[in-house]
């Protein structure tokens, strides 16, 4: 940071002077460590417009970027960013290379808390072409491409930085800067999962911040600490961590951090057996995010209160919440240059698997003899899918669209799905709307992936003879022939009240009788895919060739049933 200019007199006569710029903007700096925000927008202000009296551009200049700071914790990003711009033209235009890059290394600051990165990581670099001589500002700039880093999830890189940030901090003698430093250190050590490290450094910086009065660092301190705790299960410590952070955090105004306080709190009373509370704090966590911008947070936010819901029994509420988490982590990417959120796409897509896995279950769960039918339908469906060479995305929704693809059995009549024998015709009709219930039970679910086909087709055959809507031919999708084919396989090979299981052999040759239903290519990888399944999935001791029912009516009400 540029040097402050000494305070200059006011204006001489009868009226008390004018106080000085330099005096104003200290006072706004105390105000903000100290959590007097208004008074402290005030003073800001007020320096501002003293500075643009007295012609001292470098008050002015470090006025409006520190004012940028306040104004990016209350939510208004958007004005924030133009002081910023500010700051730098007016440090720029009076010849402070070292100010105008604290300017712009703000604004990077911004850009990483709403997800901006790849603009954060130009102004970073532009930062340090313009101040790299000032130890100071290439201590700042270190330390938020550390965040950078861990933002990336290459924590290594973020620890390195880290350490050099605190190298410069130490060099330059300032204690404020190095306690910044531990904080950034706890962080990328709890990533690291280094648990001990990063209780040590967020302690060693709560203690700094504590002398020197900063208490938004002392709030960051207390709810990543909280995080911590929460990870090693002890919950009452997370849980007065990020009290005491909230509290904080409101005096503040700082949306975005509030929002993560709210967020381990709802964490906290998930874990401890306390669901309405839950609810409310992760909600709560949400709705600060959404009006912080902080994307992130949303989505992170969103995953947690979906794996609550899921633990109630709201699987639609919860699939609802992780389709927004995973907009929004897509939101992210796409605005990133060369940020990699793969790791939180993937623990998003996991837990997606874990709530549509429960509820395909619990669809299941009043039928004992087909209890587990989703889990094999989706695992060999998976394997054809493979045999096929289909991509990576195409596989997740095969396997998630044959975890819900029975989700409309819920409104057939039990006496209907558990009869010991073959239908009648009126109860066969009743069987085949399950596809159009289990689509109008998804109707306000907008998936990442095109599950509804599935749903909808996983009984239309090739030759035109399925349901609901007789599709012929490619017009059946082949998400939908995969797991259609998978679906009957399964049916056939697992053992009911009336016939036991059939045999691998005999099953094939069931299917083989009826070749019209699949494609040459899907039937040929489904039976390229039965050696790569595993031996459980494999049946070959039970059952024989049935001849109660015609092959074709068999393989429907069986594959229906």
């Amino acid at each position: 940071m540029a040097t402050i200019p000494s305070s200059v007199s006011g204006p001489a006569g009868s009226c008390p002077p004018a106080r000085a710029a330099a005096d104003l903007l200290r006072d706004a700096r105390a105000g903000e460590r100290a959590a007097r925000i208004p008074e402290a927008i005030a003073s800001y202000e007020a320096a501002i417009a003293a500075a643009e009296r007295a012609g001292e551009p470098l008050v002015l200049a470090e006025a409006l970027r520190r004012l940028a700071v306040v104004r990016h914790r209350r939510g208004d990003s958007a004005d924030a960013r133009g002081l910023c711009r500010r700051s730098h033209a007016v440090a720029r235009d009076a010849g402070d290379t070292a100010l105008a890059g604290e300017a712009l290394n703000t604004l990077g600051g911004i850009d990483l808390e709403t997800d901006a990165i790849g603009d954060a990581r130009q102004h970073f670099l532009r930062a340090l072409a313009l101040g790299g001589q000032s130890r100071e500002l290439r201590a700042r700039v270190e330390q938020n491409l550390g965040i950078l880093a861990n933002i990336q999830g290459d924590f290594d890189d973020a620890l390195a930085r880290y350490r050099r940030s605190l190298d410069a901090y130490r060099a330059s003698n300032d204690e404020h800067g190095c306690a910044i430093a531990y904080h950034n250190l706890g962080m990328a050590s709890a990533d690291l999962q280094q648990f001990d490290e990063a209780e040590r450094y967020f302690r060693q910086s709560y203690e700094i911040a504590e002398r020197a009065g900063d208490v938004h660092l002392q709030g960051l301190c207390l709810v990543n600490h909280a995080d911590v705790h929460l990870v090693r299960e002890r919950y009452e410590d997370a849980q007065r961590n990020a009290e005491a952070a909230l509290v904080t955090f409101d005096r503040l105004d700082a949306l975005s951090d509030k929002a993560d306080a709210y967020r381990v709190l709802g964490m906290v009373f998930r874990e401890t057996g306390r669901p309405a509370l839950a609810e409310a704090r992760l909600r709560s966590a949400i709705e600060l995010a959404v009006s912080a911008g902080a994307v992130l947070h949303e989505a992170e936010a969103s995953r947690e209160l979906a794996l609550l819901l899921q633990a109630m029994g709201r699987n639609q509420e919860a699939l609802t919440l992780l389709n927004a988490a995973h907009r929004l982590f897509g939101r992210i990417d796409a605005r990133r240059e060369q940020v990699n959120v793969d790791g939180k796409m993937a623990e998003l897509e996991a837990t997606y698997l874990t709530v549509v896995r429960e509820w395909g279950q619990s669809i299941e769960s009043a039928d004992p003899y087909t209890f587990g039918h989703c889990e094999r339908v989706a695992r060999h469906g998976v394997a054809v899918a493979r045999a096929l060479e289909m991509d990576e995305r195409a596989q997740t929704t095969v396997r998630l669209g044959a975890h819900l693809h029975d989700l409309g059995k819920v409104r057939v009549p039990h006496e209907i799905l558990n009869k010991p024998g073959p239908l009648t015709r009126d109860e066969f009709e009743v069987v085949q709307m399950h596809p159009i219930w289990g689509i109008e039970l998804l109707a306000s679910v907008e998936f990442p992936w095109d599950l509804k086909p599935i749903i909808r087709g996983h009984h239309e055959r090739y030759d035109g003879t399925g349901y609901p809507d007789r599709q012929r031919g490619d017009e059946v999708p082949l998400s939908s022939q995969v797991v259609g084919i998978a679906d009957v396989y399964d049916a056939l090979t697992t053992a009911r009240p009336y016939r036991p299981a059939f045999s691998r052999a005999a099953a094939l040759a069931e299917m083989a009788s009826c070749r019209g239903f699949w494609s040459d290519a899907v039937y040929g990888a489904f039976v390229a895919s039965l050696d790569h399944l595993p031996a459980a999935e494999r049946p070959g001791r039970s059952g024989g060739r049935l001849t109660l029912d015609p092959i074709a009516a068999l393989l429907r009400q069986t594959a229906a049933a």
